[in-house]
């Protein structure tokens, strides 16, 4: 009697426990459902706000009482001399800070792309736009779409800077040359205006073992190279030629916003440090983000889209974190003698 009392108190449990799994699963992928479609949010920072809060901060601290007075009443005049300057007179121009950091895919441009966006809605030719572009490149079609984001700005006759801090190399350079400014901090990675395709091939290996490998198209060149399949010298020489094509298309592409650079001594495929791009034409000026954005007199907002997190995510993370104690319980359970 002990034995099935013992192993119907262990069904239940497990039993409940699934039950519970499966309700929680079911309810992420109503969620799911429901969550398509979700849109995101535009957050916006007032980085004028942010470093005159800093500079308070620190004179309160550094600062007596008679020197704290003393600076307010002069930052009080100064404001009120400002007020009566641009009084009738048109607003100052604005700065608009955007960050784009991404890899290989470039995935980052769905966020560039709304706040581009957001931008055009209020900037005008007073404003500036500032882009601080992190990104070593990678797939063209992605960081061709990127460049083309930066290039809705330009369109839009809306000055635009782009500031490199870290590396701004081959798809990463293809959206800095669009800029009207580009700045570089001295060591930064800057360049590799090429074009570069690698693919292990395993059909030696395959064969090795006894096993066929079937590769069916229509057309002479659907697919050039192939991982699994014996490659020949004629969809070798297809595929470079397509990557010629790729890097013929790439310096077009770099010429059109950057006429002067010599071409022929830069788009080698090889990257320079900041100063020595510099002395190339790749960039116009060596200075961080931050120095350019300190020397700012005018309101600097930087803005940031972000996805919100549905419930089908939520609810996903959720199930996970059930199902792997649930198993941890259940392999507990089983481990007790009945």
């Amino acid at each position: 009697m002990e034995f099935l009392y013992e192993y119907g108190l262990f069904l239940a449990k497990a039993v409940t426990l699934v039950a519970a799994v499966v309700a929680i699963i079911v309810a992420a992928a109503a969620a799911n459902r429901a969550g398509k479609g979700g849109k995101g949010e535009l957050k916006v920072h007032n980085l004028t706000e942010k470093f005159e809060q800093y500079e308070d901060k620190l004179c309160h601290q550094l600062l007596n009482d008679e020197q704290l007075k003393a600076r307010e009443k002069a930052h009080k005049a100064e404001q009120k001399a400002k007020a009566k300057e641009s009084k009738g007179k048109e607003r100052e121009g604005r700065l608009f800070l955007i960050d784009f950091k991404a890899g290989i895919d470039a995935a980052q441009v769905a966020q560039l792309r709304e706040e581009i966006t957001a931008v055009l809605t209020v900037a005008e030719a007073r404003d500036e736009v500032l882009v601080r572009v992190e990104s070593g490149g990678g797939m063209v079609h992605a960081y061709g779409l990127a460049a083309s984001q930066l290039d809705r700005i330009r369109q839009a006759k809306i000055p635009l800077t782009i500031a490199v801090d870290k590396v701004a190399a081959s798809g990463g350079y293809m959206m800095a040359c669009v800029g009207d400014k580009i700045l570089s901090a001295p060591f930064a990675i800057v360049g590799s205006i090429g074009v570069i395709a690698q693919l292990p091939n395993f059909n030696k290996v395959l064969k090795k073992h006894d096993i066929e490998f079937e590769q069916h198209t229509a057309g002479d060149f659907k697919r050039t190279l192939t991982m699994f399949g014996e490659n020949n010298e004629e969809g070798r020489d297809k595929f470079r030629e397509e990557l010629e094509e790729t890097h013929v298309l790439f310096k077009e592409f770099v010429q059109r916003y950057r006429p002067e650079l010599d071409l022929d001594k830069v788009a080698t495929g090889e990257h320079w440090f900041g100063l020595q791009a510099l002395e190339l034409g790749l960039v116009d000026a060596i200075q961080t983000s931050d120095d350019y954005l300190m020397a700012q007199d005018k309101e600097i907002l930087q803005l940031q889209y972000e996805e919100k997190k549905n419930l089908a995510k939520r609810f996903g993370r959720a199930a996970e974190t059930a199902l792997e104690r649930g198993s941890l319980k259940l392999a507990e359970l089983a481990r007790r003698p009945l």
